[in-house]
């Protein structure tokens, strides 16, 4: 038997045998042709193909996870950008080479010209611009990188995993995932994590795994290699005792949110689309304290009319009826583009224009958006708050449009709410204001994810840093103490709804320090809940 240790990405038990991922490292015959015409059209049939594949993977996937499926819809409009396009269409015609060589070399071109860049949007692009030539390639006759699972489920084992190929797989063959590169943070963790798939990072990898019997711990971090029979049994009784107490948790669906004590908790949902909803109905979630909006923004050609956003939030706000809908205005920069947004390219887009600052560029894009909510308000109890606030004046200047907008509002005869209003608290500059800030508003929403890499100084996306970034650090804490203090010093409440809401490790810690309210993906709110019920606040020992 052989043991190797890794970072637990998300918890789990499975058994079986390992199937080892290597993506194709092929070579593309280069041939010279006499009919560029017929490359030409073959690379446009392809093209088609290739992006009927990605609206069907979009379809597939957006169900269950819309903020992640996107990227489907992200790779099809680069494959339909013009500057891809002619790039492979000028080798094709200028070097009169077959079109699968073109793509290839397209790909190494680009990949090449920009791999010292770090920017996240610039990575992004770049491994987007390597899947769809891989696809090309694939349509073109090439050698296939997509994988073959097989016919049972398995232990996927890889040096590491785009969230495009973890949503492609599907979570039915998949028992978990271990991989090399990555973290408890990365986008295909985090993927994993709403398939509810079991993942290991940090383990390094070796090709003899393939086909070797294997259990994975997802709780202790933990790949036995050979397992044997004594090791085997004890982890069939532990895997059927997690499936009971999954069962357990399942009956915590109707129940209250109250600490042993009988202190009141709001336990709600983080959201992307109305697709999620019935998810936050069978978990029994108090409502959903984050709809992130900008995902409407996302994979299309233009921006999306008032009526559009009008209709979504009306739908939305009768849906849940009296259990409230917070949404956050458009967080849109850094990662988060469409090139209709034309949104200029930055050094370090993490630092750059976004979220409100972004907004308040483009007041007519944010009014109409305002205007939907506001419109939208009448049919149920919707809520609002504001990404990436640092200072009084943004919300002076948010506060100027809200006024126009009910004004107009008014004139109209259009009738609305006036909604609650809250600030995400994401920098420590809104830490450092936060009381300045409750002041202004009725909640604040703490969003640990950015807080947590601002603080630190850290790229949370950054594989290098997977080992020093903590967001359990002592100054993180802290802040999320402050942050609580400065609200209700002005009667406001204080909520989390970053990926710490969800770490049940911190639940009681943050109970004790006053937080009002938790807002975790649906999969995450029977823990948190039991975790909830399991804690008594006037225990101090």
């Amino acid at each position: 038997m052989e043991i190797y240790k890794g970072t637990a990405a998300f918890p789990g038990i499975a058994i079986g045998k390992i199937l080892l991922y290597q993506r194709s490292e092929y070579q593309i015959r280069r041939y010279l042709t006499g009919n560029v015409k017929k490359e030409l059209e073959d690379f446009a049939a392809a093209r088609i193909q290739v992006q009927k594949q990605l609206q069907a993977l979009y379809q597939r996937n957006k169900k269950e996870q819309e903020a992640h499926a996107g990227i489907f819809l992200e790779q099809e409009k680069l494959l339909q950008s013009g500057s891809f396009q002619r790039a492979v269409e000028s080798a094709i015609s200028s070097e009169k080479v077959n079109a699968a060589y073109a793509v290839m070399t397209t790909k190494d071109e680009i990949s090449n010209t920009f791999r010292n860049l770090e920017e996240p949007v610039i990575r992004r692009r770049i491994q987007n611009i390597r899947e769809i030539s891989d696809r090309l390639i694939e349509a073109l006759g090439g050698i296939s990188p997509r994988i073959d699972l097989g016919e049972k489920p398995v232990i996927l084992v890889a040096e590491s995993l785009a969230p495009t190929e973890m949503m492609e797989m599907g979570k039915e063959m998949l028992l978990a995932v271990v991989t090399h590169q990555g973290s408890t943070v990365s986008h295909s963790t985090i993927v994993a994590k709403t398939m509810g798939i079991p993942s290991l990072t940090d383990v390094e990898i070796h090709e003899e795994w393939d086909g070797q019997d294997a259990i994975m711990d997802g709780y202790t971090g933990t790949l036995y290699l050979h397992p044997d029979e004594e090791l085997q049994k004890e982890y069939e009784m532990r895997q059927k005792s997690d499936i009971q107490e999954h069962e357990a948790l399942l009956k915590l669906k109707d129940e209250q949110d109250c600490t042993k004590d009988g202190k009141k908790i709001g336990l709600y949902a983080n959201t992307a689309s109305m697709d999620d909803l019935n998810s936050v109905f069978f978990y029994g979630a108090s409502g959903i304290g984050l709809l992130r909006s900008e995902f409407q923004y996302l994979g299309r050609e233009n921006y999306p009319r008032e009526s559009e956003l009008f209709l979504a939030y009306k739908k939305i706000a009768e849906t849940m009826g009296n259990r409230p809908v917070v949404i956050r205005t458009a967080d849109l920069g850094a990662d988060k583009q469409a090139d209709y947004l034309d949104i200029p390219d930055e050094t370090n887009p993490i630092m750059g224009n976004r979220g409100i600052r972004l907004c308040l560029d483009r007041k007519y894009m944010f009014k109409a958006q305002l205007r939907a909510i506001y419109r939208a308000s009448a049919f149920g109890n919707l809520e609002m708050m504001y990404p990436m606030i640092t200072s009084e004046e943004e919300l002076d200047s948010i506060e100027e449009l809200i006024s126009e907008v009910k004004a107009g509002l008014k004139e109209k005869n259009i009738p609305f709410r006036n909604i609650r209003t809250g600030i995400m608290i994401e920098t420590p500059a809104a830490v450092m204001i936060s009381r300045e800030l409750a002041k202004r508003v009725d909640f604040l929403s703490l969003g640990t994810n950015d807080l947590t890499q601002y603080t630190l100084a850290m790229d949370r996306q950054n594989p290098l840093l997977q080992k020093k970034y903590n967001d359990h650090h002592p100054a993180v804490l802290r802040m999320v103490q402050m942050v609580v203090e400065a609200g209700h010093q002005e009667n406001c409440k204080v909520c989390i709804c970053g990926e710490l809401a969800a770490d049940t490790a911190l639940t009681e810690t943050f109970l004790r320090m006053g937080v009002d309210s938790l807002s975790v993906v649906p999969a995450c709110i029977l823990p948190v809940r039991k975790a909830i019920r399991e804690t008594n606040l006037k225990d101090f020992d």
